[in-house]
């Protein structure tokens, strides 16, 4: 490796890039990483960390109403955005600081501007020049797809210009379907925005349960959020007003604000990939084995950019795993089976395994848990926010194949619950856990009666 300047070059600086820098240099390898923002990636700087700090200041709009139902005597509450601004962006400041930090106390070299590869084991990053090294690792991670064929795209947003606002706007359209637009619809009509979510499916959050999606819907719904579906936002005009959404049904939405989140694409316009021999897919994924290895045998690529499981803790464990085989001898390759996610609408998901569809179509035969029910935190001033518990078991070997919590503080219920799943937990294993009482999260342990889905035209 002498003959090179690096024995590692990392292209981006998120949290994938940094966990795979950091150890290899702590192997005593010379390491580089290149970023064109700021260190830390989408999930510190315009991802996970600041939305869910949105998401605990729209919470406090329901608190509130809470608080008063326990007797808690309230004056006028507002909220002021600036203000929570300036503290968000502080912290991320903070936050890409330690990262930047950690990436010098393990003697890793950070290269600010953007790479791309010249070659297999060359780098040029703008204004710093060319590199060479042994090793290079893709960790550019993903942006938001925007579409190009709306007129007047150009006066929507996307998450990330979602984050600096300057303004709280009075109206949002948000466009899309997924955990990012369903997220931002539940944190935007929590500060009050009067907030419509416009989607082109049948149902919100593809992928989850059945269940799930429904349930969610039903409860968005009940704190006053608008849900259209089943359209689409075909043109946005500027108006004096704000902004005119005209759906293809020839609905106009008026907002002051349109945003839209159809989804994410893996980061790899510009890197030079096609120099290097880099096989993409379709996407624009890079294609990687199961050791995160490219169709070229000395660049690898982790996290969002594969496209694999787009998850930040994923690409933190496949950094990793890359480290300990290339770095220390030690062959490691990430299993991505029973990997828990969690969305943050309100109510929040938690989510690990297999959904009822999918148990069905792999394993056949499936037994189901359903409960729904208020918590004892909403029945005691009447509250109307229900929970959702639901296990999918295999017949015959009675192994859970999937635990789905809709609740508040479901992706923290759900934690503790992918570890049992991780190791491959039984129905009856499951129920012989005694119950934490009172406590919503005890309704996991206590469901006995196999839940039978209603006749085609009952009521569940």
């Amino acid at each position: 490796m002498a003959d090179y300047d690096y024995d590692l070059f990392v292209i981006g600086a998120g949290s994938g890039g940094v966990r795979a820098a950091r150890l290899a240099a702590m192997s005593g390898a010379r390491v580089a990483v290149a970023e064109e923002h700021r260190v830390g990636g989408t999930c510190v700087i315009r991802g996970c960390v600041p939305k869910k700090f949105m998401v605990y200041a729209s919470e406090y709009s329901k608190s509130f109403e809470t608080a008063r139902g326990y007797g808690w005597n309230l004056g006028e509450t507002s909220f002021d955005w600036p203000k929570f601004l300036m503290a968000k962006d502080d912290e991320i400041a903070r936050l890409s600081g330690i990262y930047v930090k950690n990436l010098q106390n393990a003697g890793a070299e950070l290269v600010h501007g953007k790479a791309r590869l010249k070659d297999r084991h060359t780098v040029e990053v703008d204004g710093c020049g060319v590199r060479t090294a042994a090793k290079i690792l893709i960790a550019t991670g993903g942006r938001p797809w925007m579409p190009a064929d709306v007129p007047g795209i150009e006066h929507a947003i996307s998450s990330n210009e979602a984050f600096h606002l300057t303004e709280l706007p009075k109206r949002i359209v948000i466009a899309g379907g997924g955990y990012i637009a369903a997220e931002f619809a539940c944190i935007f009509n929590g500060l009050g925005v009067d907030t419509t979510l416009v989607h082109r499916g049948p149902n919100i959050l593809r992928g989850f349960d059945d269940d799930v999606r429904s349930f969610v819907t039903e409860e968005m719904e009940k704190r006053g959020l608008k849900i259209r579906l089943g359209s689409r936002i075909a043109n946005i005009e500027k108006t004096a007003s704000g902004l005119a959404s005209t759906c293809a049904d020839n609905h106009v939405l008026e907002s002051d604000v349109v945003m839209f989140a159809l989804g994410r694409e893996p980061y790899t316009e510009g890197l030079g990939l096609e120099a290097a021999g880099v096989e993409i897919g379709e996407n624009g994924a890079v294609k990687v084995d199961e050791f995160s290895r490219s169709s070229v045998d000395n660049i690898w690529a982790v996290g969002d950019v594969t496209d694999r499981i787009n998850l930040t803790p994923v690409a933190i464990r496949e950094g990793a795993a890359f480290a300990q085989t290339e770095f220390f001898d030690n062959p490691t390759s990430f299993d991505h089976d029973m990997v828990a996610s969690a969305v943050f609408t309100q109510p929040q998901i938690g989510v690990v395994g297999l959904s009822e569809a999918e148990a069905r179509r792999k394993h056949g035969k499936v037994d189901i848990y359903l409960s729904k029910f208020r918590p004892m935190k909403e029945t005691f001033y009447g509250g109307q926010q229900r929970a959702l518990i639901k296990l999918v078991v295999e017949q015959g070997s009675e192994r859970i194949l999937g635990c789905h919590v809709v609740a508040p503080d479901g992706p923290e219920i759900v934690q503790m619950a992918a570890i049992a799943l991780k190791m491959g937990v039984t129905k009856p294993q499951w129920d012989a856990t005694c119950a934490v009482h009172p406590t919503l999260a005890e309704e996991l342990v206590t469901m006995r009666e196999k839940y039978a889905a209603p006749a085609l035209g009952q009521v569940a």
